[in-house]
């Protein structure tokens, strides 16, 4: 038995399964160090995140629990947001830290920690009453941070509380603030992320400082460990340093994903240099799909798809908005140049990082999370590894798959793509789109009204989950 393997999870933030061009013969964005841990590994073509949009895709990574069973209903949490994941709740790092795993986390959190003001009280900018990158708090910076990575298994966190257009932009080095807020600064063109910042904090430094953070962890820990890298790129601002500007033709969105690239080629460079790549586990995968203000028409007009052949981007009920890149690499154990079309799913992690360890979940963890374990190892399987898979939209519209069928329980997008939940109200259409994906992998054709035993099959299961409190039996 091949003794437990490190294992790197590298999440990048809105890279479309378009933009990776092992998967996409016709992208204009080169990713040779992504392409080579395809080549030495096994792709995974149906993965899916469990939202098309980033807080609540990272809540069901970490807990393996669907995002719609927590407060976040809908949209994102923003930079002064107070925790989303319950600190009793069971997390992949807390689960591999009690298997004598060292855990650590690099780059962009997005999940809520608790920042003291100077009068005591805790920052929130996503209660309800407050949702706006207005909110601009008075917070101690010398205070002790509170329910953040730490708090849920991480051992080690160097990185920043949410995206690089959310405030405060200031490192966090564990439960500390690295120096003071004690100037603006705005990282976009109109100016409407300007908000607290440390003197020297620049948005373009923040990839590089990711991955050597990264770099720097692996280089120094003792096996076994887990570190996941969470990039700030391709996200907005879309912020290349000098090295990568220019490097391809669709301009520097492409250039940025490049950057993500070398990237993953230094995490597998430093695994080479330590003698560990074989029994090392590296998942290359995305929060969701490409987002849709990136400049997409003018990289369409140049033959550069990020989508990929799929509907929809980031926010959206589409595939475009979950379906996402997944690559996996484990020399010791997966056969390279290997494909798998199993439906998988981001919140997947816990359970099979239980699998991995031998380790039984207890009833109340990881109620989404399946144990995608075989699929991995190129198992004969008996059947599929996920009975049916939920996906949410911005607006909190879910939708569930199952094999061909996919149901969506909204009329429009869910997100920002046309026709949005206004527009498709106007235009009268029905309340369900279901979709034949082996026939119609566009979502191009509604047919609902032709299968209403499948509508009806599938509206039921998806209560039956909510009502269940979870999807996986146990």
């Amino acid at each position: 038995m091949t003794e437990r393997p490190n294992i790197v999870y590298i999440l990048t933030d809105d890279m479309g399964y378009g933009d990776i061009s092992c998967l996409n013969e016709n992208s204009k964005i080169p990713t040779p160090n992504i392409d080579r841990l395809a080549h030495e590994g096994r792709i995974f073509t149906d993965a899916h995140a469990g939202s098309s949009i980033c807080s609540p895709s990272r809540y069901s990574i970490l807990t393996g629990q669907y995002s719609f069973r927590s407060r976040l209903q809908r949209g994102v949490l923003l930079g002064y947001s107070r925790h989303l994941i319950d600190p009793e709740r069971l997390t992949v790092p807390a689960l591999l830290k009690a298997q004598g795993y060292h855990t650590a986390f690099f780059g962009k959190w997005h999940l809520g920690m608790d920042m003291r003001t100077t009068d005591g009280a805790i920052a929130d900018d996503n209660s309800g009453r407050v949702r706006s990158l207005a909110y601009k708090p008075d917070i101690d910076w010398r205070a002790r941070i509170e329910n953040g990575p730490n708090s849920l298994g991480f051992e080690e966190f160097f990185g920043i509380s949410a995206s690089l257009d959310h405030h405060p932009y200031i490192y966090i080095h564990n439960d500390r603030f690295v120096g003071e807020c004690t100037t603006e600064k705005s990282f976009s063109t109109s100016g409407y992320d300007k908000g607290p910042a440390e003197p020297d904090f620049e948005a373009i430094d923040v990839m590089p400082r990711i991955a050597s953070e990264t770099i720097a962890y692996i280089e120094q820990q003792s096996e076994p460990f887990f570190v996941m890298m969470s990039t700030s790129a391709p996200h907005l601002p879309i912020l290349p340093t000098p090295e990568f500007q220019g490097k391809t033709s669709i301009g520097p969105y492409g250039d940025f994903c490049v950057q993500v690239d070398d990237a993953v080629g230094q995490v597998m460079a430093v695994l080479e240099h330590r003698g560990i790549s074989d029994n090392t586990i590296v998942v290359f995968t995305s929060d969701n799909g490409c987002a849709p203000y990136i400049g997409v028409p003018a990289m369409i007009d140049k033959g550069h798809y990020p989508s990929y052949i799929f509907r929809g981007y980031k926010h959206d009920i589409w595939e475009g908005g979950h379906r996402i890149p997944f690559v996996l690499r484990w020399p010791a154990r997966v056969d390279p140049g290997t494909t798998c079309d199993e439906v998988i799913c981001l919140s997947d992690l816990l359970a099979t990082c239980a699998a991995l360890t031998g380790t039984e979940l207890p009833a109340d963890a990881g109620e989404d999370s399946y144990d995608i374990l075989p699929a991995i190892l190129g198992a004969a399987l008996s059947g599929p590894v996920r009975e049916a898979t939920v996906h949410q939209a911005d607006d909190g519209s879910l939708s569930i798959r199952q094999g061909k069928w996919k149901l969506e329980l909204c009329a429009g997008s869910g997100g920002r793509s046309s026709p949005t939940r206004k527009e498709a109200a106007t235009m009268n259409l029905p309340q369900v789109q279901l979709y034949d994906l082996e026939r119609d992998i566009g979502e191009t054709t509604n047919v609902w009204a032709a299968h209403p035993r499948v509508v009806e099959r599938l509206t039921s299961l998806l209560e039956q989950y909510k009502e269940e409190g979870r999807s996986v039996k146990r």
